[in-house]
């Protein structure tokens, strides 16, 4: 999709990269401007240090022949390549000897180092600038003209150490600066060159990693309308690079399918709430008119109204079997969380249930290997082991040998697993054992046994909630319902 500039700027990824550049331009011009004073410091102290030993020098030469000698050593100083500014004038200023043509008015006028830099033009550099310029139908110009412009003319730049010898003649010795300004110059195109390719470098990643990465903010924000406009089965798209952008769909695409998966939930839940609910409240009403409609005495009433309450009590248990199930479906439990200890567990909805087995004529047996103790709600893993237990009991009656539950508690690999197993008839399709966890999901066609359907959906809940699982396998003959729990580092 394309964008318009001031539709880019207004991206997060633009207004970085501008700041960036921004910030790095402005520390590499202090920075370059930094060194190159600095440097031009070091340079000029040292140009300084260089022309004190050659006044030095010039000094011991007066002090060994007087003023010819320092006139020869001074010519010949001045022919060497890459000399130094040498110049003898006599006390009007005339010059008399050295390498230097002309100088700016006023620097041999004050005695020590010069406060400025001052322009000069070498000895011979005037004549051949206006021989270079000069048309052929010109004619030389005179003598005392060529003096006039050579000292009017600007040159190169200098310092220099003006001395008044004992005659009051004049010396200076001076260097030129044109090997700073040089390296200033030099300084400034690596300035503008890296600030160039400053900003090509930021040209080139906003093209070809800023545009990626709004292409893919695009799509994010495509699917993102997609799944507001209701399709919740619509995902973020991952690319699979693995980078900061896969990472959030990802993340965002587990909280979709977990979001989905508690709509869907909420949505069983609604239905059976609407077809296993209705049959035990149209029972109520009807019973109630019943009574009504009729001249009962006054026993009728109270029995027709304890079976009311009766009636209502189980319907309250399901309803808070029901607010369990999505508490703990959605991770969210008020109590607290501590260790367990297993065997006492088995022991004592064994010991609870004892009578009931027995007066179904259901034999329980208990197998624990030793005492285990898992991090979770006792309240909880009781309540589940209870409904399995129950269950057990109830489908176990209808067994072709003597009915019997088995309750074992042992340690595989890093894993506690608490299993019941019965000997009934057992669940033998694997689609039906998958199933049977669900809400209200009764596999029993003629609905003879009691109960609502919620038992295992309930135990499934609190395993998960413990992050553990619950497992139903074939025990041929029978079922075998497994609670297996993490086991802790130091069981």
């Amino acid at each position: 999709m394309a964008l318009s500039v001031p539709a880019i700027m207004r991206t997060t990824a633009a207004r970085l990269s501008a700041l960036y550049f921004l910030l790095f331009a402005l520390c590499a011009v202090l920075l370059v401007f930094y060194m190159t004073s600095l440097s031009a410091r070091m340079l000029t102290a040292q140009t300084q240090e260089t022309i004190n030993d050659e006044v030095l020098g010039l000094a011991r030469a007066y002090q060994r022949g007087g003023l010819p000698v320092l006139v020869r050593v001074v010519e010949a100083r001045s022919r060497q390549p890459g000399a130094n500014l040498y110049l003898i004038a006599d006390t009007n200023g005339q010059i008399l000897t050295g390498n230097v043509q002309s100088l700016a008015p006023g620097v041999i006028e004050t005695e020590g180092w010069t406060t400025e830099p001052f322009s000069y033009q070498r000895f011979g550099e005037g004549e051949l600038e206006r021989q270079r310029n000069q048309a052929p139908d010109q004619t030389t110009p005179p003598a005392g003209e060529n003096e006039t412009q050579a000292e009017g003319e600007k040159g190169h730049n200098a310092i220099a150490l003006v001395l008044r010898l004992p005659n009051q003649m004049i010396m200076l010795v001076g260097r030129d600066l044109g090997e700073p300004e040089r390296f200033r110059a030099v300084i400034r195109r690596a300035l503008m060159l890296a600030l160039g390719m400053m900003g090509l470098g930021g040209l080139l990643i906003w093209f070809f990693v800023g545009r990626a990465a709004l292409k893919r903010i695009d799509s994010v924000s495509e699917a993102s309308r997609r799944i507001m406009g209701g399709d919740l089965t619509g995902r973020l798209p991952v690319t699979g690079a693995g980078d900061e952008f896969d990472r959030l769909s990802e993340n965002l695409n587990a909280m979709l399918a977990r979001i989905a998966k508690l709509n869907e939930g909420l949505k069983q839940v609604s239905d059976n709430i609407a077809h296993d609910l209705k049959t035990p409240l149209t029972r109520l009403r009807n019973r109630a008119e019943a009574t009504l409609a009729g001249r009962q005495k006054t026993p009728d009433y109270r029995q027709a109204l304890e079976s009311t309450i009766a009636e209502s009590d189980q319907l309250i248990k399901t309803f808070n079997a029901i607010l369990m199930i999505s508490r703990l479906e959605a991770g969210y439990s008020s109590e607290t969380t501590s260790p367990v200890d297993l065997a006492a567990a088995v022991r004592d909805v064994v010991e609870l249930y004892e009578p009931v087995a027995e007066e179904a004529g259901v034999t329980i047996e208990t197998s624990v290997e030793e005492d285990f103790a898992v991090n979770g709600n006792r309240e909880l893993i009781g309540q589940a082991l209870s409904n399995i237990v129950d269950n057990a009991i109830k489908y176990s009656t209808d067994a072709t040998t003597k009915p019997s539950v088995r309750v074992a508690l042992q340690r595989i690999d890093r894993e506690v697993r608490l299993s019941v197993t019965d000997n009934g008839q057992g669940i033998p399709d694997d689609a039906d054992r998958a199933r049977v966890t669900e809400r209200f999901v009764r596999l029993e066609k003629s609905r003879s046994q009691p109960g609502s359907g919620l038992g295992l959906s309930l135990a499934k809940a609190i395993m998960t909630f413990h992050k553990g699982r619950l497992d139903l396998l074939p025990a041929n003959p029978g079922l075998s319902v497994i609670m297996s729990f993490p086991a802790g580092e130091n069981q």
